[in-house]
């Protein structure tokens, strides 16, 4: 009886709070938080602790991330066991942004797909248990959209994670439209909040600052101010790089005190970056390296890896700006081996969410698949119909004798004139002959010459590295000399290790240069025509950035976005490495060029030009590919870009061989020269040889 009227007193304390907010996030006290969690453990109704769980979990999301996982999954499990979809969605949703937040990108982005999947059904309007909570007039296709608005959101911030400006911003747009059309402040609120943020990372202060005072004015206005500090210290920042320090203090020290009213433990230490930015400006590195120790203090308690990282690497610049040399190398030493402990664990991660990635691309390409069918039905009928019209039109013709009469002389009088044509043509033949191979000739050269500028680039980093190690190493054996004629061998001996480990690295980047120089070599040469044991990524990876820099020698302005995924199991395969060397900085410098090309057309744009180089194996034959997000290839050319002489380039830039002598190349080791290509999208050219 005592326990019966213990839960009664519990859950009517919670109903109430829960009628007293009627928004979308319900805010605890922490003994409002401690009452929730009996009634959790002790309810035998599932509706009941699905809504407790969904409560927890915002109550812990800035608190404790692993406890708010647990609670939001129950919520997942609970809904998925009542078929409630708006609350999966829901569920998903939230665990989601939980996952990316912990670093955990490829179930975060399956997590926030099966969210985005469930909102976007309109019969997800259904069926939605305690819709008045959501929304008190009882409308369920406000609380559908409200709740794809923040997937949107939510996805954005893994995109963000993810380092992919164009998509994260993209999606942050389609959610204000989406708050926009509901007029909910609370969405709007966090949207506008993460669109504050990326401005401030594409550095542009006065859009960060519009955005942010938006937000703050929503999240006031709907009572949900768990990321007002945050905000708060977004506008601090922006008001930093415009050096407005007196308006930057302002925010930022209200950025502090709210966080810790309102008890958001991990975003607290955020505000210390911009302050230490703040004092770096104004020339007092002492006050810059007080706040970045209060950072690391902070994040190092929370478990937080690569802020610490984030904190080592400004502590070493700092250092080394006020000339102390020995704290500079003592925070790069923890730099470094901080960033080879997560630099795998990172990778593993993002190879992992790209797969999910691709599966999603691929859902889609099935969809647009199912779309092409229904119109090649169309064209089908379409084409009957036409046979059946040309039909008529060839038996109008056959009885018509005096049209084919005129039409047989017509082709007497072409045949003459084409037999004069041929005398003609087999005059010339000879001379193009030779024209072509002073051409081929032309345009071997001029690939050694865009390598050159990109090895000049790629060659002074190894030996910028070498000369300062070798520098180091000097101070170090002076260390060793003074700690010997102190007698202190254990010195000594440490500072031996440091001058071996220096020489293994000079060691290194040398083979690196001499690598460089061999590679050059090989390409310029014209070669024994033998096939060799090539090791294709790093081939690719090797022309992808000699490229790069040789365009970059050219022309300073031009930048593009380069990635790379080279499957590891391929290994090395028999081919001629400069004839297939040629054949990769060629299709490489074509991408390029399109993306530049596109960028200038689209100056006052967010695009961002991208050239992406991949290999992968299978069916025993190893794939290269080169993807440009460029404006793609006109259906009405795509087949004449092989040809030889043909170029869509103007004129003087290009001499319409490039393609054709790699086309012919790769025939010559029996493999394939293929192109995929969307108008508007950009083009994917795929190199396929055989093991």
């Amino acid at each position: 009886m005592k326990r019966s009227l213990i839960l009664f007193f519990l859950l009517t304390n919670i109903q109430c709070l829960f009628a007293q907010e009627q928004t979308y996030f319900v805010q605890l006290t922490n003994k409002q938080a401690d009452s929730v969690k009996v009634l959790f453990r002790t309810s035998n109704k599932d509706t009941v602790r699905m809504k407790l769980a969904r409560t927890l979990g915002l109550y812990y999301q800035e608190i404790n991330r692993d406890s708010s996982l647990h609670y939001t999954l129950q919520q997942l499990q609970l809904a998925q066991k009542l078929q409630q979809k708006l609350w999966e969605a829901d569920a998903y949703d939230a665990s989601g942004w939980l996952l990316s937040q912990l670093k955990n990108y490829p179930l975060s982005l399956t997590h926030l797909l099966n969210a985005r999947k469930i909102a976007e059904d309109k019969s997800t309007e259904k069926n939605i248990w305690n819709l008045s909570w959501f929304s008190p007039k009882l409308d369920a296709a406000y609380v559908r959209m409200t709740s794809l608005g923040f997937i949107h959101n939510d996805l954005s911030q893994l995109y963000n994670q993810m380092g992919d400006k164009q998509k994260e911003i993209s999606q942050l747009y389609e959610g204000l439209k989406i708050g926009t059309a509901i007029n909910n402040s609370e969405l709007l609120g966090l949207l506008r909040s993460n669109l504050s943020q990326a401005y401030i990372s594409k550095n542009d202060p006065d859009s960060a600052i519009f955005f942010g005072e938006q937000a703050l004015k929503d999240m006031r206005q709907s009572g949900y101010k768990t990321y007002e500090g945050h905000q708060l210290k977004l506008i601090g920042e922006a008001y930093v790089s415009k050096k407005d320090f007196n308006l930057a203090r302002k925010y930022l020290d209200q950025s502090i005190y709210i966080n810790q009213l309102n008890n958001s433990t991990a975003k607290l230490p955020e505000a210390y970056f911009p302050y230490a930015e703040m004092f770096r400006l104004m020339n007092k590195p002492d006050s810059s390296i007080y706040y970045l120790r209060k950072a690391l203090a902070e994040y190092s308690q929370l478990g937080e890896s690569p802020q610490v990282k984030k904190v080592y690497a400004s502590l070493y610049e700092l250092y080394s700006l006020t000339g102390k040399q020995d704290s500079s190398f003592y925070y790069l030493k923890l730099y470094q081996r901080l960033s080879d402990s997560l630099n795998q664990h990172e990778k593993d991660k993002i190879h992992a969410y790209q797969n999910v990635a691709f599966d999603e691309q691929i859902a889609l390409q099935q969809q647009e698949s199912l779309k092409v069918k229904k119109a090649n039905a169309n064209r089908t009928y379409a084409f009957i119909a036409g046979i059946i019209v040309l039909l008529t039109i060839a038996f109008l013709l056959f009885r018509n004798n005096r049209m084919r009469s005129k039409a047989n002389k017509l082709l007497t009088a072409q045949k003459r004139e084409i037999e004069q044509q041929k005398l003609q043509v087999e005059s010339t033949l000879l001379e193009l002959k030779t024209t072509q191979k002073q051409l081929i000739q032309s345009e071997k050269m001029a690939s050694l010459g865009e390598l050159t500028a990109g090895i000049a680039h790629e060659i002074q980093n190894p030996l910028n590295f070498v000369n300062n190690f070798s520098e180091v190493s000097k101070e170090l054996l002076d260390e060793m000399k003074e700690a010997i004629d102190k007698g202190d061998t254990e010195e000594a001996k440490e500072i031996m290790n440091d001058v071996i480990q220096n020489l293994e690295k000079i060691n290194h980047h040398g083979k690196r240069a001499d690598g460089i120089v061999k590679g050059m070599l090989q390409h310029s040469s014209s070669g024994s025509g033998k096939k060799e044991a090539t090791n294709i990524n790093a081939l690719a990876d090797e022309y992808l950035r000699l490229a790069y820099h040789g365009l970059r020698a050219k022309d300073k302005s031009f930048n593009a976005t380069m990635k790379t995924d080279f499957v590891a199991s391929i290994g090395n395969i028999n081919v001629i490495p400069q004839d297939i060397g040629r054949v990769v900085l060629n299709l490489i410098t074509n991408a390029f060029y399109a993306v530049s090309t596109e960028a200038l057309a689209k100056v006052d744009s967010e695009y961002t030009p991208t050239v992406s180089v991949s290999t992968k194996n299978e069916d025993n034959k190893v794939f290269i590919s080169v993807k440009d997000n460029g404006s793609g290839i006109p259906q009405k050319i795509l087949d004449k870009i092989f040809q030889p002489f043909f170029t869509t380039k103007p004129t003087g830039q290009g001499t319409g061989l490039g393609l054709s002598l790699s086309y012919d190349i790769v025939k010559a080791h029996g493999g394939e020269l293929k192109v995929e290509t969307k108008e508007g999208e950009g083009s994917t050219f795929i190199i396929c040889l055989p093991v």
